[in-house]
């Protein structure tokens, strides 16, 4: 049972420091957000261990972004600082993990070797997974972000600007997913 929780908190730690590399590979947007590949590690643990290691990976993750100095303050007190930083950087990779409500789904549809249900599920928790991290984005935008709206409605264009680069990670994130989950499964099956 111990060696059990040794070797879940070390898949955890890896896909953590996995999301946080591929945090670094992608390009970044001029008020903060970035297309990159962040949200494959988190869905891959939240359907390989469930919905708690997901969150906890999404956690570490923006944890290290934060002590490295890797994040996008609002130019504001640093109260509020702080607040924004919990909102994009914790809850807004935390909320990822839940892509891990649909585990159950996909493990059905591998036992029964339906590959079309493997990939909607996959796909689905990659929606669920950018979603909720793109609603987190959102409400940061119109709590801190207001002053880039100049003029314009601060929920429109929070909305909009934070679909910007969210659409692109969602893409990315399902299509390799799919791909892995597929053509891997036996990724998302640790040994008991």
């Amino acid at each position: 049972m111990r060696n059990q929780r040794v070797v879940l908190l070390v898949e955890i730690a890896i896909f953590a420091a996995l999301g946080y590399v591929l945090d670094l590979i992608g390009f970044g947007m001029p008020q903060g957000g970035s297309v990159t590949f962040v949200l494959v590690p988190i869905i891959l643990i939240a359907f390989r261990r469930g919905i708690v290691a997901g969150v906890v990976t999404g956690f570490l993750i923006g944890l290290l972004q934060v002590v490295t100095g890797r994040f996008y303050p609002a130019p504001l007190s640093f109260e509020i600082v702080i607040m924004q930083v919990g909102i994009d950087y914790f809850i807004a990779f935390m909320v990822a993990g839940l892509a891990g409500l649909l585990r159950p789904a996909y493990i059905k549809a591998y036992q029964h070797q339906n590959k079309m249900k493997m990939t909607i599920a996959v796909v689905l928790g990659a929606l669920i997974a950018s979603f909720l991290r793109y609603l987190a984005h959102v409400l940061s935008g119109i709590l801190f972000f207001g002053e880039f709206a100049e003029g314009q409605n601060v929920i429109v264009y929070s909305l909009v600007y934070n679909s910007t680069y969210m659409i692109p990670v969602f893409l990315f994130a399902a299509f390799i997913c799919s791909i892995l989950f597929v053509k891997a499964p036996r990724l998302l099956l640790p040994k008991s």
